[in-house]
């Protein structure tokens, strides 16, 4: 089980990564300057320098690369978007996001430390980093601290993903509870998120609510397709199923972990029936 959660996590770590990387660029860069006074401006895009300019262009063809699986020529870019504003938190955020994907975690963490001394507001950074520590970083209980940052930000666009991280980094150190606050909040904020459905599947699967799971595994496939469902989330699907009784439904999502999956934990775990370990 707790391979299979770990394996969870990072597919949806990428996920969550992705959209918020895009945020982070459009996000003020330390939400700091403006006024001499007490009082402090928010950042907008007519402030930006030429050469705060130049570096965004350069991040946002890094941010296309690393989505493209092409790390050193993202990596390349990061570099001469530094170079261009060596003041970029983003520039530094998104170094670390392909430093995570590469499996360089030392080099992701210093460029999470960094671009957070440049702006430790910046709640899409906290967000991140957060995922990486629960994740690559192992370390799961501090993440949390990075979770809460984030949220506490009136001004953060996407509150409800730093919600189902946390949810996702609450299930990982078996914190149930913890967990349904946390998703049962972004179901609130964004209820036709995917990864809600599947983290409070998760959640009343792990307390042998079955009534409770296949109530979101429904809102999940009516919503999803089952050919683009990640294996983890597949096997749970399927499990949930099997306990719930639907063989019909059970036989279709085996179909597809079969299919798509022969090679995987996931499918491994399924021939030898290990339905609720």
């Amino acid at each position: 089980m707790r391979a299979l959660a770990g394996r969870r996590v990072r597919v949806m770590t990428l996920v969550i990564m992705q959209s918020a990387v895009i945020a982070s660029l459009s996000a003020c860069a330390g939400s700091g300057g403006g006024m001499a006074g007490s009082a402090q401006e928010l950042k907008t895009a007519s402030d930006q320098t030429a050469a705060e300019k130049r570096s965004q262009i350069r991040l946002l063809l890094a941010v296309d690369y690393y989505q493209a699986g092409k790390y050193d020529v993202a990596l390349d870019e990061v570099k001469k978007a530094i170079a261009a504003d060596p003041d970029s938190a983003q520039a530094y955020g998104v170094r670390a996001l392909i430093y995570t994907a590469m499996g360089e975690t030392l080099l992701a963490d210093d460029n999470y430390r960094h671009a957070l001394r440049l702006a430790p507001r910046n709640p899409d950074l906290s967000n991140n980093y957060g995922l990486f520590l629960c994740d690559a970083g192992g370390k799961p209980r501090e993440a949390m601290g990075y979770f809460e940052t984030a949220l506490k930000d009136p001004h953060y666009a996407s509150p409800a993903k730093a919600m189902v991280n946390a949810g996702n980094c609450s299930l990982k150190m078996k914190n149930i509870d913890a967990a349904e606050r946390y998703l049962l909040d972004a179901l609130r904020y964004e209820p036709a998120l995917p990864a809600v459905s599947i983290g409070l599947a998760r959640v009343y699967f792990e307390r042998r609510d079955y009534q409770r799971a296949g109530f979101f595994i429904s809102r999940l496939t009516e919503a999803a397709k089952l050919d683009a469902l990640p294996a983890d989330t597949l096997w749970l699907a399927l499990r949930v199923e099997h306990n719930l009784g639907n063989r019909d439904m059970e036989a279709s999502l085996a179909a597809q972990l079969r299919k798509r999956f022969p090679g995987s934990p996931e499918y491994a775990a399924f021939e030898r029936g290990a339905f609720n370990e």
